[in-house]
């Protein structure tokens, strides 16, 4: 979804009190209860129903349909606007521009801060495409569902700040980093264009020289960048490149630490061959030209970012690159067995009259009025079908010009059709079972009209005991994802 901040400069402050409680609700509680939020939120003088209703107006929250009771889960907007309103307490954004740029997870938008310097906010949308693809079965989650998304794109976006700060802090061509909150990240804006939109330089040896000397530069100060290619690249207009996007980062001491490197190093080979038609025999290999200097990613895991929220990421990571393989796999076995031949279709055997007529009380069960007609009365219509069009094709020249006062051919044929069809189908045991199909849909209506009164019945006896609910479960209210 895109941002939309117009609605934060008329929020109240009872309002982001509501937003909040949902957000703290959501540790324990998939879907957060009413009650909880007003429990949480503490309002002097309630009132927590109508800002709820608004909050789900502007999609801040939404409520979950077919609940065993009545609640809410917060919206990647809400959580937008609660990171926002972060920023703009600490003075790190005070405006909200254009999208400049949008990724497979992930939006850009240009901001500025109270000093008017322009800045790029990146918000972590983890999730938005990968929920397709991934199960439902993620151990590493543990019993986070519907806030796990979110959870995943704030460690996305805690991991980009703290490698960006740390290689900004080496002398790395990184952005500066600015501030973090929840999955958004502030950075500094860098005045240059993707290497996917160059399509020429003056000397692409020299620029794919730099690249693999930054590739080799990152692993001596133990990382690796791990989607090194031309979307995650700046050139600026004097030509020095910038690198971008690090939450697929890891280090050098990783058991797929080579393979990583040399995917890197791959990507830039086959872009300069294809964009620029250079190809060099030179390039850096992990065993013989990384020898580790410095330990960045140990300072990494000092600032905040912990080996275990490293390990949850790349399992999130991992699961979506084994799921898409997946899916690609069965696209490829659907497109075989679609290109196979119609020789291949089982023949079914001929059915019965026993078996016609079963078929037959089924579907007037099922509410299917279509008729069922057997193989013999299937070869009379296609008799009188031949005839129909023999007789068309003789009379075919004054149709065409008597064409207004006279209906086409096909039109007459269709109607013997279903005459006969009708005349064949309809007897007096097809009378008999239309009768018990009746009564039998007349006892389906009044089974649901029990069921329903029932259901109504038992809601009453679950908001009636909520204030048991509210009691147990405002027990742990912390944040979202501490």
């Amino acid at each position: 979804m895109k941002l939309d901040a117009k609605a934060l400069r008329y929020m109240s402050s009872e309002e982001f009190r509501v937003l909040t409680a949902v957000e703290m609700g959501s540790k324990n509680h998939e879907v957060v209860p009413t009650a909880l939020i007003a429990n949480i939120a503490q309002l002097r003088h309630g009132g927590s129903h109508k800002l709820v209703g608004d909050l789900a107006k502007n999609k801040l929250i939404a409520r979950v349909q077919n609940a065993k009771y009545d609640g809410y889960r917060l919206t990647y907007g809400g959580y937008d606007y609660l990171a926002l309103k972060t920023f703009v307490k600490r003075g790190s954004v005070y405006s909200v521009g254009n999208q400049i740029g949008v990724g497979k997870e992930s939006d850009i938008y240009l901001v500025a801060d109270d000093d008017d310097n322009q800045l790029v906010l990146k918000l972590q949308r983890l999730g938005r495409v990968s929920f397709r693809t991934i199960k439902s079965k993620r151990d590493y989650l543990q019993k986070r569902k519907s806030a796990s998304w979110m959870y995943m794109s704030r460690l996305a976006a805690m991991k980009e700040f703290a490698f960006m700060k740390v290689l900004y802090e080496n002398g790395f061509p990184v952005p500066e980093p600015v501030d973090l909150s929840r999955h958004c990240v502030v950075m500094e804006l860098i005045d240059a264009f993707p290497l996917r939109q160059v399509d020429e330089v003056a000397d692409p040896g020299k620029l794919y020289s730099e690249l693999m000397s930054l590739i080799v530069r990152l692993a001596q100060h133990g990382l690796i960048h791990g989607d090194f290619n031309e979307f995650n690249i700046l050139i600026k207009s004097n030509g020095v490149p910038i690198l971008i996007d690090f939450p697929q980062m890891v280090s050098t001491s990783h058991p797929n630490a080579e393979y990583y490197f040399n995917r890197d190093v791959e990507c830039i080979r086959t872009f300069f061959r294809r964009r620029f038609g250079y190809e060099s025999v030179l390039y850096p290999k992990f065993k013989l030209d990384v020898n580790r200097e410095f330990d960045l990613d140990v300072q990494v895991a000092a600032s905040g970012f912990s080996k275990k929220m490293q390990d949850e990421l790349e399992a999130y990571q991992e699961e979506i690159k084994e799921h898409e393989d997946e899916d690609d796999s069965d696209q490829e076995s659907e497109s075989d067995e679609e290109s196979q031949d119609e020789t291949s279709i089982p023949q079914v055997a001929p059915k019965t009259e026993e078996e016609l007529a079963e078929e037959r009380l089924k579907n007037l069960r099922l509410g299917n009025t279509e008729p069922i007609v057997s193989e013999s009365e299937e070869e009379e219509q296609e008799e009188e079908e031949e005839e129909g069009s023999r007789s068309s094709d003789e009379d075919e020249e004054p149709e065409r010009l008597n064409n207004r006062e006279f209906k086409a051919h096909r039109d007459t044929n269709i109607n013997k059709k279903t005459e006969s069809t009708k005349k064949r189908t309809v007897t007096k045991e097809d009378q008999i079972k239309d009768r018990v199909a009746r009564s039998l849909k007349g006892q389906a209506n009044r089974e649901n009209y029990r069921r329903a009164v029932k259901r109504n019945n038992e809601k009453g006896k679950e908001k009636r005991k909520n204030r048991d609910v509210v009691k147990s479960a405002s027990r742990g209210t912390g944040g979202i994802f501490d």
